[in-house]
């Protein structure tokens, strides 16, 4: 590959033939059914394609593509295990690698962006990248002042790349249902899209990666690399050496799962508070786990090139929200759901409907520690996701105000990771220290 397929035919024909691979291999697993092989056996052969299939188009893409497969990968716990394993994978690379640009393509980018005698801002660079993400990718390298420093290199093209990219997605939507059966897919391409711009702009990520830094400078828990140097499409920061939490997936001890789960939900609900930002792209790729000086584990936070703008903190409606459903105070929940918009004014629910379709929801709030699983995600997502079941016909007609969407999915994100870690975690601990109303006293 000499560049990042820019075409729009090109990338348009690749992205086709995910759904229309998926349905050549139903018709080649009848034929196999035909002759004889077991519909078991052929499931697993044609979820086991669809995988690599998968990985294989959204990774050479980049761009928008594997942008939507990082964001996909997060909700594989949701999926009946049969149809999660094979995909988890084929995803979980998405997370951290992707196949490479070439050294020249760097060096032409850096050249272009840091000026012809770039190479006498670093001691070493690197050219083979240390990791590839969906619009650009991380060459380990060391600063002209000593430091170790990431240095993150635009693809030529992204910009174009993930508008074409998730314009057809969009097109493809409802074929791409298949790939996770009982989500849906377009709200999330039509919110990724409209993050596009935020995310192609190093400048507003510097500013973020800034705030955090600051904000978390000495912290006990969590780490984030300070921003070294930044110019439009290259972005230089601190380098942080840790164990990738994709990693702690795989193979990690109950120990790490348990303090990575920990973490995160710490700084999932700590960040807006201190920095009035909240780091809105929380897929395993983004975090490692740190062993400091002193022993203690921290949390390593990367990639700030998504955020959501929250300058009071969290807000206060979904704290108060979530304590009146622990108390069990059906009226007061649904008279702030309908003030707050989520239940449309034409719109007339059971409020003891909606405590019940609420409560499961909130189970890892309700118990000093919780422990998250697959199976629980899974359990609540066929709750959720059945027609035929009363809570996929309320949830139907609750409405999620513009001003919550990525509050929403960043959520769901991050509990998607915790039950891919299976982590125990004491979750109302971290509600009560920063989750505005939440606290009966407020």
């Amino acid at each position: 590959m000499s560049d990042l397929p820019r075409k729009a035919v090109t990338r348009t024909v690749k992205l086709a033939a995910l759904p229309l691979g998926i349905a050549g291999r139903a018709t080649w697993g009848l034929g196999k059914r035909i002759g004889g092989k077991s519909a078991e056996i052929v499931a697993r052969e044609l979820q086991q394609r669809t995988a690599d299939q998968l990985f294989r188009t959204l990774g050479e893409l980049k761009g928008g593509a594997m942008k939507f497969g990082q964001a996909l990968s997060v909700f594989e716990s949701a999926l009946p295990e049969e149809l999660a394993g094979p995909y988890r994978a084929a995803l979980t690379k998405l997370q951290e690698a992707a196949p490479p640009l070439p050294a020249a393509t760097v060096h032409k980018v850096l050249a272009e962006r840091l000026g012809e005698d770039w190479r006498d801002l670093f001691e070493e660079f690197e050219d083979k990248p240390a990791a590839a993400a969906s619009i650009g990718q991380v060459h380990r390298a060391v600063w002209h002042d000593g430091r170790e420093v990431a240095v993150k290199v635009q693809y030529p093209g992204a910009g174009e790349a993930l508008l074409s990219d998730l314009k057809q997605l969009s097109r493809f939507a409802g074929l791409l249902g298949p790939l996770m059966p009982g989500m849906e897919i377009k709200p999330v391409i039509t919110e990724l899209r409209e993050r596009v711009t935020e995310e192609l702009d190093y400048e507003l990520e510097a500013e973020a990666q800034r705030s955090h830094a600051d904000a978390f400078e000495g912290d006990a828990d969590v780490v984030v690399p300070d921003v070294v140097h930044q110019g439009d499409q290259v972005l230089v920061t601190e380098w942080l050496e840790g164990t990738p939490l994709s990693q702690v997936i795989a193979d990690g001890t109950q120990e790490e799962r348990d303090r990575a789960g920990q973490l995160l939900a710490r700084f999932l609900f700590s960040g807006p508070a201190r920095t009035g930002l909240l780091h809105a792209d929380p897929h395993p790729g983004n975090f490692r786990l740190v062993c400091g000086a002193d022993g203690r584990t921290r949390l390593g936070v990367l990639d700030f090139g998504t955020v959501d703008r929250l300058p009071g903190g969290w807000p206060k409606p979904i704290g108060r929200s979530l304590r009146m459903t622990l108390d069990g105070d059906a009226e007061g929940v649904y008279g702030h759901l309908c003030a707050e918009g989520f239940v449309k004014k034409s719109i007339e629910l059971d409020p003891d409907a909606v405590l019940d379709y609420l409560k499961p929801i909130i189970e890892p709030a309700e118990a000093e520690e919780f422990t998250f699983t697959r199976p629980w995600l899974r359990g609540q997502a066929a709750r959720i996701a059945d027609p035929r079941s009363p809570a996929h016909q309320l949830g139907r007609q609750i409405n999620l105000p513009p001003s919550y969407v990525l509050i929403h999915r960043v959520t769901l994100s991050t509990i998607g990771v915790l039950c891919q870690l299976g982590s125990t975690v004491r979750l109302r601990d971290e509600l009560e220290a920063w989750l505005p109303g939440f606290l009966p006293a407020e």
